[in-house]
């Protein structure tokens, strides 16, 4: 047998495994509780006033620490890539969230207090989660997705636009299991919403597509990937140059352009080729820089300034264009829990929401 061979049978004996493991649910103990979401915030009126008061596009180091904080935040589904230990990567840049200011407890899963999700799970269940996140907390949830991940999290907005079916469960991560229902009580309209149909805020990939395309877990996915649905506001993609693993090359736009279906907003970011696919989330020590760290929280897209230092990591400008919009939509889900809340929203009975 050719080294090649060899070495792509291993690859996909790999792949089987890891995916037959992350479809075993991590029971309770026998007699034991579910565990149990944190209250939400106790805001004040000045806090309400303060976050009401923020540039979603303008948010400070001073924002985060002193006024978001203290307010709500959206639940972030981290999607981790599929070959083992890829996912210790992702769990590097849950710390780089948690370092620049974002609440630990959404971001760990409530049950067990992984940091990231396969994409070997089922998109159906991760669909239905976020519609139970999003009921439960009162802010949509952002996806964030790493290679296979990247991949995982467009399926997720294609099973939320109804590209696999009407109706989806609501699923419960607490207990890990169906709600026995398929709409949730909007918590800022007031109305009946199927999960089919919510509009997550955003949500981003980077270097999916390309050799997971050989997996039968992302079949469905052939021809589907680049198309963002309108079940997402705003997703970025982002490609690294020359990158063997998701196939992309250098001036080639074929194979690493998203575009929208219909009213998303798509950005399309292209990484510096030294960045390394496998890796390339791991970014717990920018937080840690002073210097790094004052130019990501500096970090606006689409200005003169948007230029790494010159000794910055490759993933720099990643993690610092992905914090951003953590920020923005932190803000703007902020501000529409509370608008909501002000405005004494009941549950009533409605279609899509719009």
């Amino acid at each position: 047998m050719s080294p090649c061979r060899r070495l792509a049978l291993g690859v996909l004996a790999t792949t089987l495994l890891v995916a037959a493991s992350a479809c075993t649910v991590r029971p309770l103990r026998e007699g034991a509780a579910p565990p149990q979401l944190p209250p939400p915030p106790a805001l004040d009126r000045a806090a309400e006033e303060r976050i009401m008061a923020l540039d979603p596009e303008r948010v400070t180091a001073a924002d985060v620490r002193d006024t978001l904080a203290r307010g709500p935040a959206p639940r972030i589904l981290l999607l981790h890539g599929g070959i083992y230990p890829v996912h210790l990567a992702m769990s590097s840049f849950a710390e780089f969230l948690v370092g620049m200011g974002y609440p630990e407890a959404q971001i760990r899963h409530p049950r067990d207090g992984g940091w990231s999700h396969s994409p070997y799970e089922d998109e159906q269940q991760q669909a239905g989660t976020l519609a139970w996140y999003y009921e439960r907390e009162g802010t949509r949830p952002l996806l964030i997705g790493h290679s296979q991940g990247g991949m995982q999290a467009v399926k997720i907005l294609l099973v939320l636009a109804g590209a696999f079916g009407d109706e989806v469960a609501v699923w419960n991560p607490l207990t890990d299991t169906a709600d026995g229902r398929t709409a949730i009580d909007d918590p800022v309209t007031g109305r009946r919403q199927p999960v089919v149909g919510l509009r997550m805020p955003y949500a981003s990939a980077v270097g999916a597509g390309g050799a997971a395309f050989l997996l039968p877990n992302q079949w469905t996915m052939i021809g589907r990937l680049l198309v963002i649905p309108d079940s997402v506001e705003e997703f970025t993609g982002f490609w690294i140059d020359f990158d063997t693993w998701a196939w992309t090359l250098p001036g080639v736009e074929a194979t690493r352009t998203f575009t929208a279906s219909g009213r998303a907003r798509v950005r399309n970011v292209t990484l510096p080729a030294g960045n390394n696919h496998v890796v390339m989330p791991a970014s717990r020590g920018l937080a840690a820089d002073p210097a790094l760290r004052a130019w990501i929280d500096a970090y606006r897209p689409g200005t003169p300034a948007a230029v790494p230092p010159p000794d910055a990591p490759d993933n720099t400008l990643w993690a610092a264009d992905v914090w951003y919009s953590v920020k923005k939509h932190w803000v703007q889900e902020a501000q529409r829990y509370i608008g909501a809340r002000r405005a004494g929203t009941r549950p009533a009975v409605t279609g899509k929401l719009e």
